[in-house]
């Protein structure tokens, strides 16, 4: 299958000495404020650690897109608030990583989908992919059902209180690449939604984070 093309190896940090089936690599690029949700990475490794028995990496990692130590990670994860605009490295090591097998988790923090990131990313993956590559996905699609079982995207509190386009975004966006989902984007702001800190989980009704699980889970296996 086509993620075969890609090295699942880690990049030569603290964690090459240790063999990691997944780390988080988030992508720091030039434009914009990719640096946000701090909280958020930690809860996602966290509940992989409960629920599953992938052997995780404890350490977020950033790494500038333009580094070719991206292409070598089995998950990225892309978000901001503001302009999204790829110098030509930034955008070249992007198409590389996708085409070749790779999994990014795109997430617009505004939730809008009108606003500057939503609009300046669509643009970007327009460019890259061609005008009709970004879709919505099926309710049906397996990453709905990769570990816990899903009937669409589920809900943010944020979409829910009316913030951002004042819209509840009952679809995630896509493009897949040899039939297997390369680009996941959202409009519904998970990072905000799983950025908390670790110690009010046990007060939440519902796990927050088991949606995550299932985006890490198909960008493993699929």
């Amino acid at each position: 299958m086509a993620s075969a093309l890609l090295p699942r190896v880690a990049f030569a940090t603290e964690a090459a000495s240790a063999p990691y089936d997944f780390w988080f690599t988030r992508l720091m690029y030039e434009s914009g404020d990719w640096d946000v949700d701090q909280r958020m990475p930690s809860n996602i490794i966290d509940s992989l650690l409960q629920y599953t028995t992938l052997r995780v990496d404890a350490t977020e990692h950033v790494i500038p897109l333009a580094d070719s130590r991206m292409l070598s990670a089995p998950f990225c994860y892309l978000a901001g608030h503001k302009l999204v605009e790829f110098n030509p490295e930034e955008r070249a090591n992007f198409e590389r990583y996708v085409r070749n097998g790779g999994f990014v988790f795109v997430d617009d923090c505004n939730h809008d989908i009108d606003g500057l990131f939503a609009k300046s990313f669509e643009a970007e993956m327009a460019t890259i992919f061609g005008d009709n590559a970004l879709v919505k996905l099926p309710k049906t699609h397996a990453i709905y059902r990769s570990f816990f079982r899903f009937d669409g995207p589920p809900n943010t509190a944020f979409e829910l209180n009316g913030w951002g386009d004042d819209l509840v975004h009952d679809y995630l966006k896509g493009i897949e690449i040899g039939g297997r989902l390369g680009v996941l984007y959202s409009n519904k702001d998970y990072g905000c939604e799983w950025d908390f800190d670790w110690r009010n989980k046990r007060f939440q009704a519902e796990d927050l984070t088991r949606f995550a699980v299932n985006i890490v889970t198909y960008a493993l296996t699929a």
